[in-house]
């Protein structure tokens, strides 16, 4: 399907599920606050879709780091500034941590909710359950690692303490 067939469908399928309903006080550039009710059900779906498929084939900090940009990205789009040399840096980036975002989301829609049920990328899945588990991951992780690692990440906190006692004398 085309990206304007898949959209249509969806938008079809989520407003027969009430999906996609907003009703925002933003804040204008001019500085005003304005109320607007909007209705997005194939952009709202498709939005919960990609972030699924991003859960498993981006790396952790690629997620933060991407998540910390968005709101500037929509920021200046919502202010006209397209064309921008920012905007345009921005795109790169985004565009550079979707290399990877690939693969099959399953949905349900349901009284305004969309539920993720499924999600998988045969090729960039960082997911691994043979690691992710409770059970024996054959080697992957080794309990007696987590000590120096909790120690070294503790060690600023240790400082403070051994700082504050001082100070209490």
């Amino acid at each position: 399907m085309s990206p304007a067939s898949v959209l249509t469908e969806l938008n079809r399928l989520g407003g027969k599920h009430g999906i996609g309903r907003l009703d925002l006080v933003e804040n204008r550039y001019v500085g005003m606050k304005s109320r607007g009710c909007y209705e997005t059900p194939g952009g709202s779906i498709l939005l919960k879709a990609h972030r699924a498929i991003e859960s498993i084939t981006l790396d952790r900090e690629v997620a933060h780091l991407k998540d910390e940009l968005m709101p500037r990205y929509a920021s200046l789009i919502y202010n006209g500034y397209w064309w921008s040399p920012e905007r345009r840096m921005l795109q790169t980036m985004i565009d550079a941590s979707q290399a990877t975002v690939n693969g099959w989301v399953r949905l349900k829609l349901y009284k305004g909710n969309v539920m993720v049920v499924g999600r998988d990328s045969a090729t960039d899945s960082l997911f691994d359950p043979a690691i992710s588990t409770f059970e024996d991951d054959a080697g992957a992780y080794q309990q007696a690692d987590a000590g120096g690692f909790i120690k070294l990440h503790a060690l600023r906190m240790r400082i403070a303490a051994r700082l504050a006692a001082k100070k209490k004398g």
